[in-house]
């Protein structure tokens, strides 16, 4: 029987030599005169040296400065203070994106592979991704779009989309997208909340087979945005011309190329990403130019060994931070394989296919679809996953039966494990290709990370679960939140819980545990804790139980308060041809009892047809919780499928006609 921190993978040789996370130990060795006991050590350094750390990644990692920076931290004021607001980082330097992404293009390379639902492949080399994000920021430019202006797409994971982002970035503007399938109310939520000068959007997609038009949705939405200029991107190649009003993708890029980089401070905007807005309008999330660029370097070059001769396919839609994440990549000389359309259409196999394929080395998924895949029964050839040297994961923590699947199914591939969020456009925590892979754990905190576990009485433990909380800045906090007078907003999501007079501490909302080894195991959100008893139970734990019993495809548990208590509803969805009856119940309760403790075990367990989850696939306890409770939802439309949510108003009615 596999445990859970069983070890699953070890680095080759090759890799513990020849990965550029080897290669930089050794460089920061060199440069430091120092000797580091592997990445444990390199690791206690970063968050101990914070400026010497971040100046040796910015210059193993090629940051491309049109003006060097005086020092590459300052930390707030008074010098040496436990606070993390403030933090200046690479003052007097500047750079920009778009040229970080752009300047070392080559005319016979590769940039962008493109697959959609509906469309022919489409190929990309550097140099004409590069002539095209000029014609995009010459076009922009003559539209009147300056630094500091908004630019947003509501656009598909396409080529169009990555050349509208660098021209946008290139002229110094900062650039907001959400994917086409949000509506118009979701759109608005999102969009209203910022004034771009300029929307780019994608007027049709096709998603498991069938077309969707955007124009109605996008022409309700420029009524409310009368000063934004429409771009509409011709997708499926329709031929139809735009509406009255909206300028013609092809048409706005028929200009002159324009290679001029505006110069940007490192904590300039680059980009606003939006937070999932499940419990309300979403914030704006304000992300600077050099945090972004030096974190992701930083991750995709280092953690995820990333770099010329990569390919890298992340299954994501514009709407969540992996795109950027991904789009980063090009930085490193990896060439992005992008996919646009539905990953179980016309089967599950279809992205497995495009890995054999284009020999793609890197995938990056989600524990959902790798979940789908196990219940599907789908079995891949090895052979065909030859190329595959990383599997990426993030949006819900992987279960141990996610990595058992992943290794019987594509070998000995670098399974990473990658945790963080769009409030950090980041990772907290995430691969490092020269450690161990243990089943059911992410493998460190990432470098420069000071991340710990806090327990009830704020004091970071060791083998127990806690708060993820971050104890020293890092250059991806948020530049601020869009409108957010005196930082109120921004202070309250991340800094309020702990901080003091003396100490800033930024509380991320994940409920953890750090291993002895440094692994650490996620259960979840912490503001979805259990709580029966006044003992803390993380969703993850039970979730991990349930799902691999016969039967059951997927899952959600939340609290329910009665009486002074809470007592723990499970929700389960079974597998076709399966059913919810009194065997099963009992199977699923001696499970959660035996692997777990009778605390665990739900009070109620019903059978639903659905779980609700979020556009980026995480599940929405805090949804389901409301809805129980007989509680308004405020913001629906945030849901990636908002109908499951009506069953559980209506279990939570008859529940509490029960009470």
């Amino acid at each position: 029987m596999a445990h859970l921190d069983e070890i699953l993978w070890q680095p080759s040789d090759h890799l513990l030599t020849s990965s550029h996370m080897a290669k930089f130990q050794t460089y920061l060795a060199s440069r430091t005169c120092r000797e580091f006991s592997g990445y444990e050590g390199m690791h206690q350094y970063s968050v101990e040296n914070t400026e010497e750390f971040w100046q040796a990644v910015a210059d193993f990692c090629g940051i491309i400065w049109q003006t060097k920076p005086i020092q590459s931290y300052q930390p707030p004021q008074p010098f040496g203070s436990a606070k993390m607001l403030g933090a200046k980082w690479f003052e007097g330097g500047t750079l920009n994106f778009a040229e970080n992404l752009l300047l070392q293009s080559k005319p016979g390379k590769t940039a962008i592979t493109a697959y959609a639902e509906g469309t022919p492949t489409r190929k990309y080399s550097q140099e004409e991704l590069r002539i095209l994000a000029g014609r995009c920021a010459a076009a922009l430019k003559k539209s009147g779009v300056k630094k500091g202006d908004r630019v947003a797409g509501v656009v598909s994971n396409i080529p169009e989309a990555i050349v509208a982002m660098l021209g946008t970035t290139a002229l110094g503007a900062v650039w907001a997208s959400c994917s086409p399938d949000f509506g118009a109310k979701g759109i608005l939520d999102r969009l209203g909340q910022i004034d771009p000068q300029v929307v780019f959007f994608t007027d049709a997609y096709q998603y498991g087979g069938k077309t969707y038009s955007t124009k109605s949705v996008i022409a309700e939405c420029l009524e409310k945005l009368p000063s934004t200029l429409a771009v509409s991107i011709d997708h499926l190649d329709s031929g139809e011309n735009p509406a009255s009003g909206v300028v013609a993708y092809n048409d706005f890029l028929d200009i002159a190329p324009l290679f001029f980089y505006e110069p940007c401070s490192f904590d300039d905007p680059l980009y606003i990403m939006f937070s999932s807005g499940t419990t309300g309008v979403p914030k704006c999330i304000v992300h600077g130019v050099g945090g972004t660029l030096i974190q992701h370097k930083k991750e995709l070059l280092l953690h995820s060994n990333l770099g010329s001769g990569s390919k890298l396919l992340y299954f994501t839609t514009c709407g969540w931070m992996m795109w950027n994440w991904m789009v980063s990549a090009l930085s490193t000389q990896t060439e992005l394989i992008l996919f646009e359309g539905s990953p179980a259409y016309p089967d599950l196999n279809v992205l497995w296919d495009l890995v054999h394929k284009e020999k793609i080395t890197a995938l990056g998924t989600s524990p959902k679809f790798i979940s789908s895949c196990m219940n599907a029964g789908i079995a891949l050839d090895l052979q065909a996953m030859a190329s595959l040297q990383t599997i990426l994961s993030t949006g819900a923590p992987l279960m141990p039966e996610h990595f058992d699947w992943v290794y019987k199914n594509c070998g000995q591939v670098h399974l990473a494990s990658i945790c963080g969020g769009t409030d950090i456009i980041s990772c907290f925590m995430l691969g490092v290709p020269t450690l161990p892979v243990r089943r059911g754990e992410i493998q460190y905190a990432g470098l420069g990370m000071a991340v710990q576990s806090w327990d009830d009485n704020n004091q970071p433990v060791i083998g127990q679960k806690g708060e993820l909380v971050c104890v020293k800045p890092f250059p991806s906090m948020p530049v601020k939140f869009w409108n957010d007078d005196e930082d109120k907003k921004y202070r309250k999501a991340y800094f309020n819980h702990y901080s003091s007079d003396a100490q800033e501490v930024w509380r991320h909302g994940d409920y953890i545990e750090i291993t002895p080894s440094g692994g650490i195991i996620v259960y979840g959100r912490s503001d979805a804790t259990l709580n029966p008893g006044g003992v803390r139970i993380g969703t993850a734990e039970i979730y991990r139980q349930v799902e691999k019993i016969a039967g059951i495809v997927d899952s959600i548990a939340v609290g329910r308060q009665v009486k002074g208590d809470t007592e723990i509803i499970l929700f389960v969805k079974m597998n076709e041809g399966n059913k919810l009856d009194s065997e099963k119940i009992s199977e699923i309760k001696s499970t959660i009892r035996k692997t777990l403790t009778p605390r665990h075990v739900p009070q109620e367990i019903i059978a639903v047809t659905d779980i609700p989850y979020t556009r980026s696939g995480k599940k929405v306890e805090l949804a389901v919780t409301q809805a129980v409770h007989g509680e308004e939802i405020k913001n629906l439309d945030a849901l990636a499928n908002p109908m499951a949510m009506d069953q559980y108003f209506e279990l939570g009615e008859a529940l509490n006609g029960r009470s």
